[in-house]
Formats: C-alpha cells, sequence, structure tokens
C-alpha cells in the first residue's frame, strides 16, 4: 500500500473537499476502485471513522486507506492489483471496528434499454427500473436506487442507513436519461429513505420523498420506505379470466364508492387493517348485491381532509391501513367474493408539498414553469406537463402498475375537465392558448387517449371511468372514432337534475316535471354510470335522507322512490357507502359511518331496499343489457306533469323479458291507474319501494296484474294500477297474449 504524497493517483484537494463538503456531482469518478499505474487507488469516504482498511471477501487484509480529510475522506493503492477489484471496507473508531460495502465498487445496474425507453417514453414498466428495489447485483444482496432528476447538479440518497447525511452516499448520473442511480448493499427492507438533491446552481432542495417508492410512512411522516414487490400468490386466475371474457357494457354494474378510512373505525378510532377491510366490507357490499367497490384514492397522501385527492405518492398504497401486500390480499379477498375493484385515480393535479413533486430537481419538472399552465387555483395544487415526455410516461406506468400488480379492475379518472380545458376555473388572461388559439389542453387529451388505448389493450375486461363534467363529446367513445376512449363516464347532469328535483316539495314537483325526463334526450350520448357521489352528502350539501322534504315517514319515501328511479334508468349504478341505511348526518372523513342507525326500522328498511334493487337488476337482463342503447328504453308516459307519475319500459336483447318502471312522486296514492304496455298477460310486480319491508305503507298490485287488450298510451294493452305514495314500482312480463 502506497501513500507518498507526491504520488500521481492522489487526489486533488479540491476534488476531496467536494467530497466532503456534497458538492461533487460525479462521485464515482473520484470514490471507489480506479485503476492507476502500478494498481488501484480506493478511496472512500466514510464519516466517523478513524481508521479505514481494505479486505477482501474472505476477510484478508489487502492494504490500509490513509485518512486525507478530519471528517473520514481516505485514500490509497493497492499496488499491483487489477480491475475488477471485489473487496469490502473494514473501518476503525476507538477500539471497536465495523465491516462494509463500497458502494462505489459496483457498476450501475440501469440497462442501456431502461435509458432508451425512458427517453422514448414507452417504458410501461417504470416502476421496476425507477424507485427502490432489493437485488441481487455482481453477487452482492443490496437495494438498486433510481430517481429521475435530469437538472440537479447532485443527488444523493439519505436514510435511516446512512443517519440522513447527504455527504455518504451521492448518486451516479445517467447522462442519456437524466436518471441518478446508485447500489447499497446491505440496506435492509423497511428502511425509510428520501433523495436529496441540489438544484442545477448548486443550492439544496428540501429532501425529496421517492416518486416510485412503493410505500411511504404514515403520516405525518413523509419519507419512502424500501419495500419490495415480490409476486403475490394470487388466487384470482378464474376471476381475470372471466372478466376479460364478458363486455362489461351489458352487465349489470351496480359500484359501492368507499372511503375506507371513514367506513368503519375501530373501537378506539383506529383505521381497520387491509385484512380487516377484507374481512369486513367485502362480504358486507356482496351481501348487499353490490357487483363493484370504488375507493377513493389509495395512492399515499399527507393529508386525511383531502380524502386521497392530492397523492404524492403515486405508486405508494397508503400506510393508514398497512404494508402494500395487504392491499394485495384486499384486492384478493374481494375478486374470490366475486366483486370488481375500481380505483379513484388523480392524473390531473399533485400537491405543491415541499417533499413531492414540485420543482422536483429545481426545476418545474413534472409541472409546468408557467403558472397559467401549471397551477390550480380551484385547489392551489400544480398541474402536469401532459406534453413532457417522461412526465406522461411517469402517469402512464402508474395506472398500469395499479392494473398490473395489484389486479384492479379498472381507475376511475379524477377531474378529467380540469385536464381537458386550459382556461379551467381561469379567468381571462389566466390561461393560456393553444397552438392553435382553443383552450382545449391537447397535450391532455393526447395522454388520455394513450391513457386507455394502452390499458384496455394490456388488459382485456378492465375499465376506465371518466369524472367528465362538462359536454366534451366522445368521452367514452373509441379513440380510433374521434372520442377519448373510456370505457364509461359519470352523468353528472343526471346527477344534479335529480337531486334537484327530488329536494323539491312534492307540490311543486308538477312545475319542474322535466328535470327527470331531460336525462334521456342524451342517455345514450355515452356509457354511462349514474352517480351519488360522496361529493354530494359533504361541505354543507347533507346527506342524502337530509336533502328530501316532507315529514320524516315522506322523507324516506322520497329517498326510497329515488333509488327505485335510479336503478330503473339507463346507466350502470354507484352509490356513495352510508346511502344504503340512509345515513342521516353528512359524511365526515374524521369518523366512521353511523352503523347504530340500522337498529332503526326505517335504514334498515333503506338497506334491504338496496339489497332488493341489486338483486332484481343482476336478475333481468331488461334492466342492464341495453343500458347504453337506445333500443333499451322507451318511454310509456313522460308527460304526465300534473300527477308527477312517470311510467317507462326497459328492454333487453330479443328472449328477454320487458320490465316497467312506474314512479308516483307525490304523496297521494292512485287507484286503478291505466299504464299502456306492450304486450298482454301477467305484468309481475317485482319490487315495490313501498313496501312494508321497506318501511312503506304497503300499499301495492297484489303481486302482479294482467294486461287488458284496451289500448292507451300508444300501446295495444294497459294495466290499471295501484300506485302507492312516493313510490317506485318495478314489473316484469311473465308471459300471455
Amino acid at each position: 500500500m502506497t501513500t507518498a504524497a507526491a504520488a500521481p493517483w492522489r487526489l486533488d484537494e479540491r476534488d476531496v473537499l467536494a467530497i466532503v463538503e456534497a458538492r461533487h456531482g460525479d462521485p464515482f469518478a473520484v470514490l471507489g476502485p480506479h485503476a492507476v499505474p502500478g494498481g488501484v487507488a480506493i478511496r472512500a469516504f466514510v464519516p466517523g471513522a478513524d481508521a479505514l482498511e481494505v479486505v477482501g471477501l474472505d476477510g484478508t487484509l489487502l492494504g490500509a486507506l490513509a485518512r486525507r480529510h478530519a471528517d473520514g475522506f481516505f485514500e490509497g493503492l493497492l499496488e499491483g492489483r487489477e480491475l475488477p477489484l471485489a473487496y469490502r471496507l473494514r473501518a476503525r473508531r476507538e477500539g471497536w471496528s465495523w465491516e462494509l460495502e463500497d458502494p462505489y465498487r459496483f457498476g450501475p445496474v440501469l440497462g442501456e434499454l431502461d435509458e432508451y425507453l425512458l427517453r422514448e417514453g414507452t417504458h410501461r414498466r417504470l416502476w421496476e427500473t425507477l424507485g427502490a428495489h432489493p437485488r441481487v447485483h455482481e453477487g452482492t444482496a443490496g437495494i438498486a436506487f433510481a430517481v429521475w432528476a435530469p437538472n440537479a447538479s447532485r443527488v444523493a440518497v439519505v436514510g435511516d442507513f446512512n443517519g440522513w447525511d447527504g455527504r455518504v452516499h451521492p448518486m451516479r448520473k445517467r447522462l442519456a436519461s437524466g436518471v441518478w442511480e446508485l447500489f447499497l448493499p446491505a440496506v435492509p427492507e423497511g428502511a425509510r429513505y428520501k433523495y436529496e438533491l441540489k438544484d442545477r446552481d448548486g443550492r439544496l432542495l428540501p429532501l425529496k420523498a421517492d416518486p416510485f417508492g412503493t410505500a411511504m410512512e404514515l403520516r405525518p411522516g413523509t419519507a419512502s420506505i424500501v419495500h419490495g414487490l415480490r409476486p403475490f400468490p394470487w388466487r384470482d386466475a378464474h376471476w381475470l379470466a372471466e372478466r376479460a371474457a364478458n363486455l362489461l357494457t351489458e352487465r349489470p354494474v351496480s359500484i359501492y364508492e368507499v372511503h375506507l378510512g371513514s367506513w368503519r373505525r375501530g373501537a378506539d378510532g383506529r383505521f381497520l387493517s387491509w385484512d380487516e377491510l377484507a374481512e369486513a366490507l367485502v362480504p358486507y357490499a356482496r351481501d348487499l348485491g353490490f357487483t363493484h367497490l370504488e375507493l377513493l384514492p389509495v395512492s399515499e397522501h399527507p393529508l386525511d381532509e383531502s380524502w386521497g385527492y392530492q397523492p404524492l405518492g403515486l405508486f405508494a398504497p397508503t400506510a393508514r391501513f398497512g404494508p402494500p401486500e395487504g392491499f394485495a390480499r384486499f384486492v384478493d379477498a374481494a375478486h374470490a367474493a366475486g366483486l370488481g375493484v375500481f380505483l379513484d385515480w388523480v392524473p390531473g393535479h399533485f400537491p405543491s408539498d415541499p417533499h413531492g413533486l414540485g420543482r422536483f430537481d429545481g426545476t418545474a419538472l413534472f409541472e409546468h414553469e408557467d403558472p397559467r399552465l401549471g397551477f390550480h387555483p380551484d385547489w392551489h395544487t400544480l398541474v402536469y406537463n401532459y406534453g413532457r415526455t417522461e412526465v406522461a410516461n411517469f402517469l402512464l406506468a402508474n395506472a398500469l402498475y395499479w392494473l398490473e400488480v395489484f389486479h384492479l379492475d379498472g381507475l376511475r379518472v379524477d377531474a378529467v375537465a380540469s385536464m381537458l380545458y386550459l382556461d379551467y376555473s381561469r379567468k381571462p388572461g389566466e390561461w393560456i392558448p393553444n397552438r392553435y388559439g382553443g383552450r382545449e389542453n391537447l397535450e391532455a387529451i393526447a395522454f388520455l387517449r394513450r391513457l386507455n388505448e394502452t390499458l384496455y389493450g394490456e388488459h382485456p375486461g378492465i375499465a376506465t371511468i371518466a369524472e367528465e363534467s362538462t359536454a366534451w363529446p366522445g368521452v367514452s367513445r373509441p379513440t380510433w372514432l374521434g372520442g377519448l376512449g373510456f370505457g364509461f363516464k359519470w352523468n353528472m347532469g343526471w346527477m344534479h337534475d335529480t337531486l334537484r328535483y327530488f329536494a323539491r316539495d312534492p307540490v311543486h314537483r308538477r312545475w319542474h316535471h322535466h328535470e327527470l325526463t331531460f336525462s334521456l334526450l342524451y342517455a345514450f350520448a355515452e356509457n354511462f354510470v349514474l352517480p351519488l357521489s360522496h361529493d354530494e352528502v359533504v361541505h354543507g350539501k347533507r346527506s342524502l335522507l337530509a336533502k328530501m322534504p316532507g315529514d320524516r315517514w315522506q322523507r324516506f319515501a322520497n329517498l326510497r322512490a329515488l333509488l327505485g328511479y335510479m336503478w330503473g334508468h339507463p346507466g350502470k349504478k354507484l352509490l356513495f357507502m352510508g346511502q344504503e341505511f340512509a345515513q342521516e348526518s353528512e359524511w365526515s372523513e374524521a369518523r366512521g359511518l353511523d352503523w347504530h342507525l340500522l337498529d332503526h326500522a326505517p335504514h334498515a328498511g333503506v338497506q334491504r331496499l338496496v339489497r332488493d334493487l341489486n338483486a332484481l337488476y343482476r336478475e333481468l337482463p331488461a334492466l342492464h343489457r341495453l343500458d347504453h342503447d337506445p333500443a333499451g328504453f322507451a318511454w310509456v308516459e313522460p308527460d304526465d306533469a300534473d300527477h308527477s307519475v312517470y311510467s317507462w319500459l326497459r328492454f333487453g336483447r330479443p328472449g328477454d323479458a320487458p320490465a316497467l318502471i312506474v314512479c308516483n312522486l307525490t304523496p297521494v296514492p292512485r287507484q286503478g291507474w291505466r299504464i299502456g304496455v306492450p304486450r298482454g298477460g301477467l305484468w309481475r310486480e317485482r319490487l315495490n319501494t313501498d313496501a312494508l319491508d321497506y318501511g312503506g305503507s304497503g300499499m301495492g298490485n297484489l303481486g302482479g296484474c294482467s294486461a287488458d287488450p284496451d289500448p292507451w298510451h300508444g300501446r295495444p294493452f294497459s294495466l290499471r294500477l295501484t300506485l302507492p305514495p312516493l313510490a317506485t314500482l318495478f314489473f316484469e312480463w311473465s308471459g300471455g297474449p
């Protein structure tokens, strides 16, 4: 071992200080082993060590390094040695010693193909490359870290394993892609970590969580956690095969929308774990006949009050309910019970918390530099730069990640309208037109089309659902027909018109009759989902029950009639948790639902009604098979405003029995009410929201009614029905002339 002061292999003092002071942007040019005339020079920075030795993997002493700086920079020459050289470092201090691997003796982990695909924006499994991954690299076990920060002058990994000291583990920059990487042996899974970055001018930035971290700390902690994505023992092969073989538009889809943190709490107010939710929520939703769960966002987010809509860890299932494999068990349990799982996904904006994506490398990397493009005035959040290749790749890979790693059945894409329009919630002068002078966000449109083409192309049978609140044409039409390519769209117009109508006193409804018929003018323009969502029962909007007019009996009757109307209307169904048993108070993310209400008959009756509506919806093809086809619907009487009575027919494929739905939306019972029908014979009363079991008055049609050969409403036959007060009735044709 040679340590002569004049040796040409010795490092320049400026480079030593740059390492010690965390200023060096190319640590692999300095640290680790380097072939020099006469042998191999080895340099290492080990704060806290008084002496440092180089030993072989068998423990043989290969030589000692001289300390060049009191903070722990060591250097020495192993004479006669050649590269590659496998070794470890043995540090000594005040009578005790420890051994450590030198991360700077290892070659790159990322391959050229990874870099090429990242630059091209086509790396669909990007989560397998970037982030923190347990690897065996060059025969040694450790963690491979990689982060995209092209404009940073220096990046280091900090964490539990290095005392959060940014001097210790600076990373290698891959110039072609702007990715920084480092392989760290002996880092344990479960270790907390972040990235320390300096901008292009050398200014230190706030510590950043890993954009591709697959686990994060529970708030208020903000660190990423090293967590390997090992193969999960899925049991849902049959489910996935069935999903791929069936067209969801022609199947019953009844969605139970859930905020997992407030569906139910533990006795001490704690969050339930993924496994507890699998044991309680899954059988509950299945028992009520729902076909799918839709989870408000579960990507890690720092603020409970955001409900998950301001996520920072897009690849990390929230730690509120346990580790990521717990989420996989939850989805697997849902599939085993016959329930699909949709996830609320938020590509429209992200929060500006300092540990997040904002100004990630000191520049507007994920967002736009100009706030007229890159800042959301409504939510005070940042907007992704969809036109940047790597950013679009980041979002696309994240969508695929949830489908592939966690077997989700689809994504409900939040706030699509805010992505489509450059002037969304902006005044004149606060937005920048596109290259044609228009208000359409061309880059976002291209991204959404590519997203849907990719997801449907790679995962047949999944669904993408757009929350899009405007009249943008073709949201759920194929991209090859000029549409955005979503499978479904939330029918926000139906939701607002319906709730406005049902909130009116029945005496006034005659003047607003067509608030309920208007939706049929556009019902088949898109593949609609009818949502009574979380947004309608919070922030002063009151619960569904509290919106209803009248005394207590009438409020429950109105709610039951509303649910019947919804299940009879064309379109898939979505009901937010708590509404299935008439939650009385507004929803709050801070507490569980009011489950004690089920001890009271009216609430239990609404729950029984929802169960029976879902069963009928599944059983009668006429109620779901042509949900998005005008051939599946026909008005019988849409214009009886004076009595607030509505009636319509639903049809399935040839051979499916038609269904008749009648709503009496006043508290006045009506006897001998004539309704025209297309066929003679028996029409069975399959469901009556006024039934005693549901808390109603018990008026009805004694199980059914036979059609008379008396034309009515332009139909060759007619029924004389008893219409209970504030009720919806379902009839199925059961045969006959």
